[in-house]
């Protein structure tokens, strides 16, 4: 049972948030907060896997309250769940470690299977982050960058990018799930990050693929 604690100070958003999660077998809602300060309260005694946040808390930035989150429970999994798109929130939110952000007019079935997505370790941004991203980084210009990545490796980068889980790179470049998640693995240790989203942003920061 995947155990969620949602913290937003929209009283209408989070009753609806409950609702849609409870009507899932395999999701349960035990705990939620308004604040920052609510949430580390409460977090203590909740027993929560995954954090359900908005940016925009009444006495923090919920990107703030990531790296807190992180550090008092090393696996504590984050869902941004947020109304901006702007591109520096979004970047903020990957530095600090959020494993998912998403803009709050996704479709509940997306958020429902962004939590159990991110569950599994793997991570979930909207693609209109990762549009705003990579047309960001296309006006800049596009100097060759070295990357002490293997060809494979970089096959599987361009993968991740697209947004596909390791089943799907495993069938697109015809190996097995558990060599896809060694890749993966190689490629965070050599790019220095500990999530799929942060690989995705240094791959496109870095040109490590290419752009459209």
């Amino acid at each position: 049972m995947i155990k969620i604690m949602l913290v937003d100070d929209h009283g209408v958003l989070r009753d609806g948030l409950k609702n849609i999660f409870e009507m899932e077998e395999d999701m349960t809602v035990v705990g939620e907060a308004v604040s920052g300060a609510d949430a580390r309260r409460k977090l203590k005694d909740s027993k929560a896997d995954i954090i359900v946040l908005d940016i925009n808390l009444p006495d923090v930035n919920g990107v703030d309250m990531i790296k807190e989150f992180k550090e008092n429970k090393e696996d504590m999994k984050t869902l941004i769940l947020t109304m901006h798109s702007h591109k520096e929130y979004f970047m903020s939110a990957i530095r600090e470690g959020a494993d998912g952000y998403l803009l709050k007019d996704s479709p509940s079935d997306q958020v429902v299977e962004a939590v159990r997505t991110i569950m599994r370790g793997e991570s979930v941004i909207h693609p209109v982050m990762t549009k705003k991203l990579i047309s960001f980084h296309h006006e800049e210009n596009n100097k060759e960058k070295e990357t002490v990545l293997t060809e494979r490796e970089k096959e599987v980068l361009v993968c991740l990018v697209e947004g596909l889980s390791n089943k799907e790179i495993g069938e697109k470049l015809f190996i097995s799930e558990k060599t896809v998640k060694i890749h993966v693995s190689k490629i965070f240790k050599k790019l220095k990050v500990k999530s799929r989203s942060q690989a995705v942003i240094h791959a496109v920061q870095e040109k490590l693929v290419p752009l459209p």
